[in-house]
């Protein structure tokens, strides 16, 4: 171990929060700087992050307090450091919003609370989860944990990665190669897209692709860009899509004018399905940062050709 001090800049919308998680670990050789020509080491929110990179001119790794990292990947950005994401600490979240919303919709829970509101007693026909089959676009820690969680209310779980190799922490009862990706989307009643954009998945699901589909729940919790917006609307009304759940958009926030908000068929939310808790990036920050202090390669590392 060397007694060099790494000087850090924190960059996020709680600037304040991160600092007291930070102090909390007493991380030796690790200061916090105020001075973004000293930091060596940044903590940041990507999108704040993209706008200032040339402020920090001895930057040697940043650190996300994001699973995505989009803004910092372009072609244009500088890439003279090492980025790391944070991972493993979005499955239950993301398996919270999308079983919320499955059971929900299947046992039209709103349908009752409208009812209630008209003091109508009116039973409604559902449909249970395990007659269900879950198509689950990425097998990486978040569809591995999503496919937990869904195998255990009795779906049945495909999976669609780069390899068509089943995942090791996941309960695939098929793995497709995304080159596969007609006969997989033939047989879901719900997809769930929780792949990174990259040049291979950008416009992923489209009118072609979501035709393939009849009468399917559609979930995007991974990144705007996999869906064609303006092709989602016609495969809604062509029954190939019943209802798409919407958490993350190509533009952020969504246009007031933008045709989803009014759309009986789509559920709009704010990127929610999984927030970065402060305490849970900064124990993955600990954690890199004695790697790092101690000359070991950092895990989480953004391959900048890859996208993730």
């Amino acid at each position: 171990m060397n007694n060099f001090t790494h000087k850090l800049y924190i960059l996020t919308e709680q600037n304040d929060v991160y600092r007291q998680h930070i102090e909390s670990h007493q991380l030796e050789d690790l200061e916090i700087t105020e001075d973004r020509a000293q930091a060596s080491i940044l903590l940041a929110a990507p999108p704040m992050a993209a706008k200032c990179l040339d402020q920090f001119p001895n930057l040697e790794w940043l650190q996300s307090a994001f699973a995505g990292v989009d803004a910092l990947i372009a072609p244009h950005m500088r890439q003279d450091y090492e980025l790391t994401n944070v991972k493993g600490i979005f499955g239950q979240q993301i398996a919270e919003y999308v079983l919320g919303y499955m059971i929900s919709h299947y046992r039209h829970f709103p349908t009752y609370q409208g009812q209630q509101q008209q003091q109508q007693w009116q039973q409604h026909f559902y449909q249970s989860l395990d007659s269900k089959v879950m198509l689950i676009l990425g097998t990486g820690s978040i569809g591995a944990h999503l496919s937990n969680v869904a195998a255990s209310f009795g779906l049945k779980i495909i999976g669609i990665n780069s390899t068509g190799i089943p995942a090791k922490n996941g309960v695939f009862h098929e793995t497709y190669h995304i080159n596969e990706l007609q006969s997989a989307m033939q047989q879901a009643d719900v997809v769930v897209n929780t792949l990174p954009n990259t040049p291979r998945t950008k416009g992923l699901l489209n009118k072609i692709t979501l035709g393939y589909c009849k009468n399917a729940l559609l979930f995007n919790v991974g990144r705007g860009a996999i869906l064609v917006e303006e092709e989602l609307i016609p495969s809604i009304e062509a029954g190939h899509i019943q209802h798409a759940f919407l958490d993350v958009f190509i533009s952020e926030p969504l246009a007031a004018e933008h045709p989803f908000w009014l759309h009986s068929g789509i559920t709009v939310t704010p990127h929610i399905a999984a927030l970065s808790f402060p305490h849970q990036v900064v124990d993955i920050f600990a954690h890199n940062f004695r790697l790092w202090r101690d000359g070991f390669q950092l895990e989480n590392r953004i391959d900048f050709e890859k996208g993730y």
